[in-house]
């Protein structure tokens, strides 16, 4: 039985501890926290560490000391490191000096988990034998299609470029991964990889988030801040949810990009970064250009390469790997031994229509293994809805209408044992409308 991975938690902030803390061990990673770098090297000398998690500015030594030290001393102990108070010179020493990622207080949980998860995704890699790293796990993103044999192509194609992307794809397919591994796969792999949610961030605020203000510009900006684009100089920013930014932030984005430089809120003379800039968006940007909701000339710009990332129910064979490796994972990550799974319950997660994708089946076995312990997962382990679930484009098309209900009815009865009530309360039927319907020879009980 292996043990979930170990991270460390650095911060002078209590609250901030304590959050992290709760979020990464509800995830199933143990935990240990520390107020200073002093305490972090103790907790360093005497428990096994994989992953730091560290504040930059703390008293006494900085996160960025702490960074040091781990590097010279513990080779293979990864280090995030975090900050609220964002400066593209420390973004970039920290990088140099080997962070695997540069966190903006306040990120979010799937920021945090997307960093942490990739740290430990890299340290998988380099831990293994190099005939193990063909394309079907690489940098989180894992398969064999023809679908993800194309992608990985793609990303590729894109690295060895620094030209702009825009990376399209249905919610949890992995946009931000496909990046990450354009970004990491690219000679600006040192140096930071900035992802920003613009529909998470208020229109009064996307501005100086982005570009950042000077001391006094407005009501409240009592420090001069740097935005996440000087943050991301000599990186790469993923503009994420760009279909979402308002329309005078898209002038902005216009104008960085022509440019290469952009305006501090309250600046009156530009400071040039030097970015690469990606978008993603789950949204058709073609066609919300063509109906006049998004600037042309801006969908132009970012539309240099596009890549579009398969949905999972285009991944054929694709999902049994996912689920075994997210079974493998979460066992690992609560300490315990992976369950087997039976063939009636892999068939049925095989042909479910996946509206979530990777996302949705990742959470899926995350819940199933949480709340069926036993040795191997079962068809009534999984989700109600997922048993009577069928998938359109796993169905024949030339059968007439009568054939697939049969079908669909027994396959329903036979998931429930053959009682007729809680059949007809999920068909949304009365029991003798299903009695009507069934053929003759139905063993189907009344209770």
């Amino acid at each position: 039985m292996t043990a979930s991975p170990h991270i460390l938690i650095v911060d002078d902030a209590f609250d901030t501890r304590e959050v992290l803390r709760r979020n990464l061990e509800d995830r199933g990673y143990r935990t240990s926290t520390a107020d200073s770098a002093e305490a972090a090297l103790r907790v360093l000398d005497t428990e096994p560490v994989q992953l730091v998690i560290t504040d930059i500015r703390m008293p006494g030594p900085s996160g960025l000391d702490l960074l040091r030290h781990v590097r010279d001393n513990f080779s293979s102990v990864r280090v995030v490191v975090i900050t609220g108070y964002p400066r593209y010179d420390e973004a970039i020493q920290a990088m140099k000096i080997g962070a695997e990622e540069y966190l903006i207080k306040p990120f979010t949980d799937d920021e945090l988990f997307n960093a942490v998860e990739a740290a430990f995704a890299k340290q998988r890699l380099q831990s293994e034998k190099p005939a193990a790293t063909v394309p079907h796990a690489r940098y989180g993103l894992i398969g064999e299609s023809p679908a993800m044999r194309n992608l990985f192509a793609a990303i590729s194609r894109a690295a060895a470029t620094d030209a702009t992307v825009l990376v399209q794809g249905e919610s949890g397919t992995g946009k931000e991964l496909v990046a990450r591994a354009i970004h990491y796969e690219s000679r600006r792999a040192a140096a930071p990889f900035v992802a920003v949610n613009c529909g998470a961030i208020p229109e009064t605020l996307l501005e100086s988030e982005l570009f950042g203000h000077l001391k006094g510009s407005f009501t409240g900006a009592l420090s001069t801040r740097a935005g996440f684009f000087q943050t991301a100089d000599t990186g790469t920013i993923l503009l994420d949810e760009i279909a979402e930014a308002p329309p005078a932030m898209q002038v902005k984005l216009l104008r960085v990009l022509q440019e290469k430089a952009i305006f501090m809120v309250g600046a009156t003379r530009p400071t040039h970064v030097d970015v690469r800039i990606m978008a993603a968006t789950n949204k058709d940007l073609e066609a919300l250009t063509r109906k006049g909701h998004f600037r042309d000339d801006l969908f132009y710009r970012l539309n240099v390469i596009r890549i579009n990332v398969p949905p999972l129910t285009a991944r054929g064979d694709d999902i049994v790997l996912l689920i075994r490796h997210f079974i493998q994972r979460f066992a690992q990550e609560n300490g315990q031994s992976a369950p087997g799974i039976s063939d009636r319950a892999l068939a049925l997660l095989r042909g479910y229509h996946w509206p979530g994708n990777v996302r949705e089946l990742e959470n899926i076995i995350m819940r199933i293994l949480a709340m069926s312990p036993g040795p191997v997962i079962e068809a009534p382990d999984l989700p109600q809805l997922m048993r009577y679930s069928v998938s359109p484009t796993a169905q024949r098309l030339d059968r007439p209408l009568k054939a697939v209900e049969t079908e669909y009815i027994q396959a329903v009865l036979e998931n429930v044992g053959g009682n007729k009530s809680r059949a007809a309360r999920i068909l949304g039927i009365t029991r003798r409308t299903l009695r009507d319907k069934l053929a003759k020879g139905t063993t189907a009980t009344d209770d």
